[in-house]
């Protein structure tokens, strides 16, 4: 799968089209966890989108479940 394949699956799940790349990211993640991508397409997808710019977003550790020893 590549970014057009992944583009166009967006359009038929949410009814709009976007040239947002971290909206994108969140997609194919989506997707991943679904199972409807294999790992080696969502690393494809993630290192692609990365490269257009895509960031994923810094978690607050103040909130965080996990402590810090």
């Amino acid at each position: 799968m590549d970014i057009r394949e992944l583009k166009s699956k967006f359009i038929q799940s949410r009814d709009y089209t976007t040239d947002d790349v971290n909206a994108l990211m969140d997609f194919a993640k989506k997707e991943y966890i679904h199972n409807e991508i294999s790992i080696t397409e969502y690393r494809l997808l993630v290192r692609e989108l990365e490269n257009q710019g895509a960031v994923i977003p810094e978690t607050d550790n103040e909130n965080s479940l996990i402590q810090n020893s």
